[in-house]
């Protein structure tokens, strides 16, 4: 009897011994190959950058009409979480399901022409609602762990930057806006440039501020929207109102394109004031005014490489926005970057590559075929990208002794009323 007991007990601590040793010898080792892979990478940040990021406070002002209707289910939510969670994992958990089922919209309609299946826009509502929340009490989290730094803020605002590109592009989809391919162009370009100068006007004042209808506003709309398609269908929007003759779908995009240059112009106003540094400078002590170039630049090579050819832009809208929406993203994250470690705007990044390569082979009259070179565009500038959050992510964990996924658990809540 003993020894037949005895040997499922031998297997079993065989077994154990087993994955003990896999995971001890070899998924540490993948990690560390990762890290040593990104220690080697050129450093991003200087010595005099990491310690003005240890003095940087977050700073805003403003509230949104929507913010106090939503906090009380923001801190119920907040409840659930454990102590032990990291807030920077909420940010990205929310982000990847955000990108994820906005990918459904792409993937069904490329072009952004075609009637969506009604799961889809369910999909893409609970997707957006589901970042909103996590990134809402994201930062709450970090204060009741007390574990709240630099780099949350930084990981919070980087990857609303990318979720920015998803969003817009997912909601032009939505309204069917790619029957008309210079519409839903404006449309993420607008979009994309009040995000930017949202930060542009931070990177001078050092103060993020909002306004009464803000992005809280703009994403409860949109995912209200997806949700009445998803219940109702999406034929209301091509009703065509009396007198104006115009179909309904036209007034969502009217009245986003109409807020965010409003956005765009209250955040010049506020910039054209002048900065916190020296003699009105920006809180790096630089240009208020160079800032604009970066992205002057992206809008001339989205559109010039657009408008020239007629197959890249109009036979792949959603992928030639993603593509270029991946290029900003590189480039807003570099402007937040700069703000809070009292950094300088360059004008040129490596980001740019691709768009160059696309302008490039039309002004060598195509030949390769765009498509090929727009995927490729594409990959580069993700990675790119991935490489450049990966490093100054690297830079601050190492500088600061924290990790970005990991927190010391807490055994009660801290600050538990903010």
């Amino acid at each position: 009897m003993s020894r037949q007991t005895s040997r499922p007990a031998n297997d079993l601590n065989q077994r154990l011994d087993l994955m003990n040793n896999i995971r001890t010898n070899h998924l540490p080792n993948a990690g560390n190959t990762i890290k040593k892979k990104i220690d080697k990478m050129p450093a991003i940040l200087t010595d005099i950058q990491l310690k003005n990021l240890d003095n940087h406070k977050y700073s805003s002002e403003g509230s949104t009409i929507l913010d106090p209707l939503f906090q009380p289910y923001w801190k119920w939510l907040l409840c659930q979480i454990p102590l032990s969670i990291a807030p920077n994992l909420l940010t990205i958990v929310g982000l990847i399901l955000n990108i994820v089922t906005s990918m459904l919209f792409m993937i069904y309609s490329p072009n952004g022409d075609q009637e969506l299946p009604r799961w889809v826009f369910f999909s893409c509502a609970f997707g957006l609602f589901f970042y909103q929340s996590l990134d809402a009490i994201d930062g709450k989290q970090a204060r009741r762990t007390n574990s709240s730094s630099p780099l949350g803020e930084l990981f919070d605002h980087g990857c609303d930057a990318i979720s920015t590109i998803f969003v817009t592009v997912s909601f032009a989809i939505g309204m069917e806006l790619g029957k008309d391919p210079w519409i839903m162009f404006s449309m993420v370009i607008i979009g994309m440039s009040a995000f930017y100068t949202a930060h542009w006007q931070t990177y001078v004042t050092g103060c993020l501020k909002f306004g009464s209808i803000d992005v809280t506003e703009a994403q409860a709309t949109i995912y209200l929207i997806y949700l009445w398609n998803s219940i109702i269908g999406s034929s209301i929007w091509l009703y065509k109102l009396p007198i104006l003759n115009l179909e309904l779908r036209y007034v969502p995009f009217i009245v986003a394109f109409f807020g965010s240059v409003s956005s765009i112009l209250s955040n010049i106003k506020t910039i054209s004031k002048g900065g916190k540094g020296k003699n009105g400078s920006s809180v790096a002590d630089s240009s208020i005014v160079f800032p604009i170039f970066p992205l002057f630049l992206f809008v001339f090579l989205a559109f010039s490489i657009a408008s020239k050819s007629q197959t890249v832009y109009l036979d792949n809208k959603c992928l030639y926005l993603v593509t270029f929406g991946i290029v900003w993203a590189k480039i807003t994250i570099k402007l937040i970057v700069a703000h809070m470690t009292k950094g300088e705007i360059f004008l040129l990044d490596s980001c740019l590559i691709g768009p160059i390569l696309l302008l490039l082979n039309q002004y060598f009259s195509y030949i390769i075929p765009e498509i090929i070179v727009l995927c490729f565009c594409l990959i580069l500038a993700t990675i790119d990208l991935i490489k450049y959050c990966s490093k100054v992510c690297y830079q601050i964990c190492t500088h600061m002794n924290i990790y970005l996924f990991k927190i010391t658990p807490v055994s009660s809540p801290v600050n538990k009323g903010h």
